[in-house]
């Protein structure tokens, strides 16, 4: 199943891409699993995506929760907690 990611802020600045294109393995069907997946890239990638920093996932901008289901062509987006004033 191929999907388009985007990183935003100091996700973004921490992994070094802005978006990729990626095929994901058989199983990687939610935004919970996606980042597992995601965090066994490196040190880099578990610190931000293993639940130990708070990163908010839009399927197709639409904010959603990390049961969300992912399908083949969606675009999924992670982000930083946004605080406003």
């Amino acid at each position: 199943m191929n999907i388009k990611v985007l990183y935003f802020a100091r996700i973004k600045e921490s992994v070094n891409y802005s978006s990729e294109e990626l095929s994901l393995p058989t199983g990687v069907t939610t935004v919970r699993l996606l980042k597992q997946y995601l965090s066994t890239r490196g040190d880099v990638w578990a610190k931000i995506f293993t639940g130990k920093q708070v990163v908010r996932a839009a399927i197709n901008h639409e904010l959603v929760d990390d049961q969300a289901q992912i399908k083949a062509g969606d675009e999924v987006a992670f982000f930083p907690p946004v605080t406003g004033g």
